[in-house]
This record gives C-alpha cells, structure tokens and sequence, in this order.
C-alpha cells in the first residue's frame, strides 16, 4: 500500500513539474540540438488577405478597430476588410460600415465560430486572417503572418499577441498573466521551430481559404485548429513578428471566469473533438499534445491525487520528507490565502497559479452539468 501511495505521489509530481517547466526546458534543449531546414528568403508577393472581425456588440471599440485594419501596411488592392456582426443589438454594423469596412455582415446570433464561417464564405482573399475586436494590430502585422504561408506546407499561422494593462504598478497588480504569458509564448516559439504549435490566440491568426475548417461552434479555433492541421499533413506555425496588443482583464477574479469559459469549450475538444485520437501526429508532436495540453489540463486532477496521497503516506508513518512535502502544498493554498490581504508580487503569483490551475476543473464542471454555448460576452475590462 505505501510502495503504491509513493508512486501516486512522486508520479503525480513529477507529471506537474513536467507540463510545466521540464516540457520547456526539454524543447530548448532539443532547439539547440536539431537545426530545422530553413526556406527560401526570397519574399513572394503578398498574396490577397481577407481579414475577419467577429463582432457582439462591440460599438465602443469597432470603428478604432476598422481604422487599425486599413492602416496596415499591406496593399490595399490586395486587403478586405470584413466585420461579422454576430447578432448586434447595437451600432456596431453601423459604425463598422462609416469606418469603412469592405463587408459588413448582419447575422442571427449563432456565436463567434458561426460569425466567421459565414465571412469565410464570403471572403475573397487566398488568406484568411481573423482578429477580436478589441484587438489591435501593429502596421507590419499582416504582412508578417501572410509571409508565413510562403511555405506551402504551412496551414495555420498565429502571432503574438500581447496583453497590456491600466498604469497601476504590475508589481502589485492583482492578475499576473503577463509573467504566464510570455513563458507560453516561448514554449510557443519552440515548439513553432521544432514541429508545429499546439494552440494559437483569437487576437490574430490565419489561415489558407482553401484550408479552413469547419467546426463545432462551441468549439474555439484557438485550440482546435492547429492540431487539425497537422492532422491533414499541414504545419501550424507561431509568427512572433506579426504583433497586436489587447487589453488584459484587470482582476484576477476576471481572469479565472475568463479561463474557466474558455476551458468549458477546451473540454470538448479534448474528448470528443479529435485531440486525444494519435491518428494523424507525428510522434513528436503527439508528445508536445500531451506535454503542453492534455497535462496542463489535468493539473487540478494531479494536484488533488498527490495531496491525497502525501496525507495518506503520513498517515501509514511515512518520514520527514513528507511533512516537508505537506507542508510546501499548504504553503503554496495559505500564500494564494494571503494575498487577498497583502498584495505582494510571490503571493499574488502564488493566487494566481491556483486560481488558473482550478480553472479546467471547474470549466469541465461547467460543460458537464449544463453544457457549453456557442456564444460569449467580453470579459470585464478588455474594451
């Protein structure tokens, strides 16, 4: 029984410290060791790009997000502009079209997925690029995930999108995802050298007209299409030069109900939308699927066995180390505790990790006890 007590705990340890600094560690080490083939430099003629802005109600911040569009750098013969207004009560179509969309599309409320597979049907361009609406991009942005598909093995392209908040000191500032993110966005940038990435981001990301797919619309393209690329032989890559920049929701109580909504849409993908199936992965990329997601989705689950299983070593007479090991658990939940009190950056560090770890268990609570809409409002504080 302890033998099997000890094996549940370090296992369950071990899997936690791996989806979360050894899988990064392990893909630097591989980046340096495997120099991947590098294309052609020579820059082809950006190819025509239709660029979709799925929109609810979105009139505080569409026309600033039109202007930004037309402002690109990228020719303007070759760039459509294209607002799908997902059921809007207010003026967002309206507005979008005095701003100077080239398409502006009034639909039924169906969601965002919905939105943007009714524009892709409409859209004109090889590329089809997609963005929030509160989401703004930088001038070269375009140009830079369209030269992406200058590989003709290159299906899905995403950028990098980076958060930026109020001018309160982000040494004290209760949500602390700036510090996740840039980590993601290295793992990221790796595992784009290497393979092909796991997720993407809704603030900019493309893909070729021909190659896009359709799917479930409680299902987000952020997750789900970079692997259902690589399943139909293609690669899905991370742009970091194509930049844009979104506001960050303030409170870390706003960022766990932002996590816990979108992993109430992860879920299905992972059991029912083809994630968890091999079929179709290359070896190295079915372990960075299960390194990066299917574990980081099961952390609440690895946390809550190995707890378990150190207070039951203890109780079988298990030595110091395990009151070591307890006592670090208890530590890391008191100084998430504390720092609704003293706003201290290790604290709130430590209240934002449990807080975001908790967030798939309670999406997947969410999922299962009432289902998961196709449709969203905004995060507090993002517009």
């Amino acid at each position: 029984m302890r033998t099997a007590l000890e094996v549940t705990f370090w296992a369950c340890t071990g899997l936690i410290a791996w989806t979360h600094a050894g899988y990064g560690a392990a893909l630097a080490v591989a980046a340096r060791v495997w120099r991947p083939r590098r294309e052609s430099e020579v820059e082809p003629a950006p190819p025509s790009l239709s660029l979709i802005i799925a929109a609810h109600d979105e009139q505080a911040v569409i026309t600033a997000k039109v202007a930004n569009a037309l402002a690109l750098q990228y020719p303007r013969e070759r760039l459509e502009v294209i607002v799908a207004c997902d059921g809007c009560a207010d003026a967002t179509a309206a507005l979008a079209r005095e701003a100077g969309a080239d398409l502006v599309l009034e639909l039924s409320r169906g969601g965002k997925i919905r939105a943007q597979d009714a524009a892709v049907v409409r859209a004109r361009g090889e590329i089809v690029a997609f963005s929030d609406a509160n989401s703004m991009w930088q001038p070269d942005a375009a140009l830079a995930l369209a030269g992406a598909f200058a590989d003709p093995r290159v299906g899905y392209a995403c950028g990098q999108v980076r958060f930026t908040r109020a001018s309160e000191d982000a040494r004290e500032a209760p949500n602390q995802e700036g510090i996740y993110w840039r980590y993601e966005l290295a793992v990221r940038a790796l595992e784009s050298r290497l393979c092909s990435i796991t997720a993407g981001n809704g603030a900019i990301y493309a893909t070729r007209r021909a190659a896009y797919i359709v799917v479930d619309p409680i299902m987000g393209h952020d997750l789900s299409l970079p692997f259902q690329m690589v399943k139909r032989g293609l690669r899905a890559v991370y742009v970091p030069d194509a930049r844009a920049s979104e506001r960050m929701v303030p409170s870390l109580a706003g960022e766990f109900a932002r996590k816990r909504r979108m992993m109430s849409h992860t879920w299905p993908i992972v059991l029912r939308g083809g994630m968890l199936s091999p079929r179709g992965y290359p070896p190295g990329y079915a372990v960075m699927i299960f390194s990066h997601r299917v574990l980081r989705y099961l952390t609440p689950a690895l946390h809550a066995l190995a707890l378990a299983a150190n207070v039951a070593l203890l109780a079988e007479g298990a030595g110091a180390l395990y009151w070591v090991t307890l006592a670090l658990q208890l530590g890391l939940g008191l100084a998430a505790l504390l720092a609704g009190a003293l706003r201290l950056r290790p604290l709130l560090l430590a209240r934002y990790y449990v807080l975001t770890t908790a967030s798939p268990a309670a999406g997947l609570w969410d999922w299962l006890r009432h289902g998961t809409p196709a449709w969203w409002d905004a995060a507090e504080g993002t517009r």
